[in-house]
């Protein structure tokens, strides 16, 4: 028997799994037989990659969850991915493999303490990055995404003043693309703060014919040595398109996966952290989801996302003005 009790203690099902059991071929029917669709990050892990009916990054899930005809959403992300699918779709059921598949930049902006930041500029336009909960996007204007903050920023007349939250590192590298008037939220990614800048060089010292790449969450003098600033969609893109074979990747190692698919024959370096003894810089939330907990919740149809219907509705209302936004500008 499934107690609710055994979710919230552990955030997942604590049921056992056969061992004999094909947990991929099982997978793939109950989604037939139950209507329902996996959705997966780029940074999840390669396998999880592979059995999801749509890859993509934060927009793209957003854009797919807006319009997709399934009883049944299971977000493998993290909670604010799976938040925002329930935003868009409340008639759907939304499962998440595992409850504490957080956010260090989420965490990073409580909603009481953003709500007085909020309340001290009441003539500024508030836009915040989708990596927040649904009491933040309820106090927001306008939700962006790195694939469209730019172009979101650009959208509205130039005098407008603006209050950007909650990544510091976007929201500077915004700030220096645009000169346009924005008021920054101090929160970050635990992944893309610590990328290493000594050994990114290092690494480009014993490659020098290999181009930088990095997302705009990372750091400042990260972002000054690359050779190309963009999120995780357009690393991919950019890596298919451009004529180099080598490339060192900061940002989180999931990408790298779709990208050796996309590009077999080039090589992709993984950008270190700064105290690791690997070569790589994961988002422990995004890797707490698993095969084996995707099984799971397919089958027992839990862990369940719930909200409260009052943020549900002001969470969406900003939500949809970014996919309206983005609709014009061909995003």
């Amino acid at each position: 028997m499934i107690k609710l009790k055994d979710i919230e203690d552990f955030g997942f099902l604590t049921v056992e799994v056969d061992k004999d059991i094909d947990l991929v071929a099982e997978i793939k029917k109950m989604c037939t037989d139950k209507n329902a669709v996996i959705m997966g990050h780029y940074y999840q892990t390669g396998d999880i990659q592979d059995i999801a009916h749509f890859i993509g990054d934060s927009l793209a899930l957003a854009q797919e969850a807006a319009k997709t005809t399934a009883d049944i959403i299971l977000f493998s992300g993290v909670h604010f991915m799976a938040e925002t699918a329930k935003i868009l779709c409340p008639e759907k059921k939304v499962l998440l493999p595992d409850m504490k598949a957080g956010c260090s930049l989420a965490d990073s902006c409580p909603p009481e303490e953003f709500k007085k930041f909020r309340e001290l500029y009441p003539e500024r336009t508030v836009i915040s990055y989708v990596n927040t909960t649904a009491e933040i996007k309820a106090l927001t204007d306008i939700i962006c995404t790195s694939s469209n903050a730019l172009q979101i920023v650009n959208s509205l007349p130039e005098n407008e003043k603006i209050i950007f939250a909650p990544d510091r590192n976007l929201g500077n590298y915004i700030k220096s693309q645009t000169e346009r008037d924005i008021i920054i939220w101090d929160g970050a990614c635990h992944v893309h703060e610590e990328f290493s800048l000594e050994r990114i060089l290092e690494i480009k010292k014993d490659n020098p014919d290999a181009k930088i790449i990095a997302h705009p969450e990372c750091q400042k003098p990260v972002l000054l040595v690359s050779d190309f600033i963009g999120s995780t969609a357009a690393l991919l893109k950019y890596v298919q398109n451009d004529k180099e074979n080598k490339y060192i990747v900061a940002t989180e190692s999931g990408i790298l996966h779709q990208m050796i698919k996309a590009c077999p024959d080039k090589t992709f370096i993984a950008a270190p952290p700064k105290d690791s003894t690997c070569g790589c810089n994961d988002c422990n939330f995004m890797k707490l989801n698993t095969i084996e907990k995707i099984y799971k919740a397919l089958k027992y149809e839990q862990p369940e996302l719930l909200m409260d219907e009052d943020i549900r509705k002001k969470a969406e209302i900003p939500i949809r003005k970014m996919l309206q936004i983005s609709f014009k500008l061909g995003l």
